[in-house]
C-alpha cells in the first residue's frame, strides 16, 4: 500500500509540475506565413532596388555605326516634251542628285555617267506634259528614273534619284 500511495502522490504533484512550469511556446502556422511573406516583400524590394538604383547593369549593345551617304550631283537636264503636232513645244528642265551608300560606290558610278544621261535623255524626251501633272506624276518619274539608273549601273545600285529642281515650260 505504500507504494500504492508513494505512485498517488507522484501523479498528483506531476499535473501541479507542469501547471507550474510555463509550456514552450511554439511558433503558430499563422505567424510563420506572415514572417515569410514579410522576408519575400522585404528582400524583393531590396533586390529591385539594387538592381535599380546601382546593380550590375547588362552591357547594352552599341548602337549600329550609320555611314554618312555620299550624293553625287547630276548635270542639269533640258529636254522638249513629246506632244501633238498642233500644241506648242513644252520643255522639262530637271537638276537631280543620285544619294549614294558610300564614296567608294560614287567612284565606281562614276564612269557610268555618260550611259545613265544617255538613258535619262531617251526617257524624259517621250513624257508628254500630262505624265507630270500632280505629285504622283512626279513620283512615276522618280521612281522610274531611279529603276533605270539602278539598271544601267547593275551590280551597284542607289538608294534614291532626288530631284532639286523641276520646272515645266
Amino acid at each position: 500500500m505504500a507504494k500504492a500511495k508513494a505512485k498517488e502522490e507522484e501523479a498528483e504533484a506531476a499535473p501541479e509540475a507542469a501547471e507550474g512550469a510555463e509550456p514552450k511556446k511554439r511558433f503558430s502556422l499563422k505567424m510563420i506565413i506572415i514572417a515569410v511573406a514579410a522576408l519575400v516583400v522585404v528582400g524583393g524590394g531590396g533586390g529591385g532596388a539594387y538592381f535599380m538604383l546601382g546593380g550590375k547593369h547588362e552591357a547594352k549593345p552599341a548602337a549600329p555605326v550609320v555611314k554618312p551617304v555620299v550624293f553625287v550631283d547630276l548635270p542639269e537636264v533640258l529636254v522638249n516634251l513629246s506632244t501633238s503636232a498642233g500644241d506648242r513645244t513644252q520643255y522639262l528642265k530637271v537638276k537631280m542628285t543620285l544619294e549614294v551608300a558610300d564614296q567608294q560606290l560614287m567612284t565606281q558610278i562614276q564612269p557610268m555617267m555618260p550611259r545613265v544621261m544617255d538613258t535619262f535623255q531617251t526617257y524624259l524626251r517621250e513624257l508628254r506634259p500630262s505624265d507630270l501633272d500632280g505629285s504622283a506624276g512626279l513620283y512615276r518619274l522618280k521612281e522610274e528614273l531611279t529603276r533605270r539608273v539602278n539598271a544601267t549601273i547593275t551590280p551597284n545600285r542607289v538608294n534614291a534619284l532626288l530631284f532639286k529642281e523641276i520646272v515645266v515650260q
